[in-house]
């Protein structure tokens, strides 16, 4: 059980960190909704009061919004990658074209989930409709009794609204949701169109071919998983050898053992390797070779012997 438990979290794992970033963000999309609608049953109590609905309703559509960013980011590897990009080389390899689309991808990536939050809540109109109501005029309503002013009105999307205007409960919600649900669809609208133009302008400013950005992306996918599983495997044996000098045996299971037997440690890698390879890659070539990753220059020797500079960049980022 264990192991198929293991086995399951392993393929959770390779899929989310896969090349298929549609299917990801569309299920961090579906996660946002099931949280926004978690969130509107048990959490979203308007305060029925002038300045606080309006606080309130904002705080409501914005701020979990903005936690979802800063988390989007803080999970995107790009981000840490280009922090060590600048620490280490002062992103001096990078153009500014390329920082400009680096940026852009860590905030595209960031920016499903707030986006899907902002959407359905604006789709839903309550946090809308608490913030608003104050600011509804009641001249606006055909035979609203007079003496009402933003106390009464900010008490519409509330239980306790007063009986006297009662009977304009549901007009004043509809107006108010009508406005919300309008400026939902428009930002919907306005993302779609926004991500169809930067596809296009992406295809048409790549100088691969179609078939071999493919290619590169298929790539950085398999790199990426068997780098982490290496890693993870390479890591184990060190560990494994470290606890056996310090106890003087190692108590690891069948699969562990044929592990240390099949892969016998003999160094470790220097933290000059793990900077060569850590950081921002642009697309290169050299002398007319594909360079794919830092990985895939690392290992043709161009960073140790300093032919770096004879490498052509190309501004396309890895995204």
């Amino acid at each position: 059980m264990a192991a198929l438990i293991a086995e399951n979290f392993r393929f959770l794992s390779l899929f989310f960190k896969s090349k298929d970033v549609m299917i990801f963000n569309g299920l961090v999309a579906l996660g946002t909704v099931g949280s926004q609608e978690l969130f509107s049953v048990v959490a979203f109590h308007c305060p029925c009061s002038p300045a606080r609905n309006y606080l309130y309703g904002l705080a409501a559509i914005g701020v979990p919004a903005l936690v979802l960013f800063i988390i989007g980011v803080i999970l995107n590897n790009h981000t840490w990658n280009f922090v060590a990009e600048c620490r280490r080389r002062g992103a001096k390899n990078c153009t500014t074209p390329a920082i400009f689309l680096l940026v852009g991808s860590i905030v595209g990536r960031a920016a499903v989930a707030p986006i899907t939050w902002s959407v359905i809540s604006l789709l839903r109109g309550e946090a809308y409709a608490c913030a608003l109501s104050e600011f509804l005029k009641p001249e606006a309503l055909d035979n609203f009794p007079p003496g009402h002013g933003a106390e009464t009105m900010a008490r519409f999307p509330c239980k306790d609204t007063p009986e006297e205007v009662l009977s304009f409960k549901e007009e004043v919600i509809r107006r108010l949701k009508y406005e919300s649900q309008l400026l939902g669809w428009l930002l919907l609208g306005t993302v779609a169109v926004t991500i169809f133009l930067s596809k296009c302008m992406q295809r048409c400013c790549s100088p691969l071919s179609y078939h071999q950005e493919e290619y590169w992306s298929q790539y950085r996918s398999v790199e990426s998983q068997l780098f982490h599983h290496t890693a993870d495997v390479h890591a184990k044996i060190l560990a494994a050898a470290n606890v056996k000098k310090f106890f003087g045996f190692v108590a690891l299971n069948n699969e562990d053992k044929e592990l240390v037997k099949e892969f016998p440690m003999e160094d470790v890698q220097t933290s000059l390797q793990w900077n060569e390879i850590t950081g921002v890659y642009l697309y290169r070539e050299n002398k007319g070779v594909p360079l794919y990753s830092r990985l895939h220059k690392w290992a043709k020797g161009l960073m140790r012997n300093g032919s770096d500079f004879e490498s052509k960049e190309l501004a396309l980022l890895a995204v």
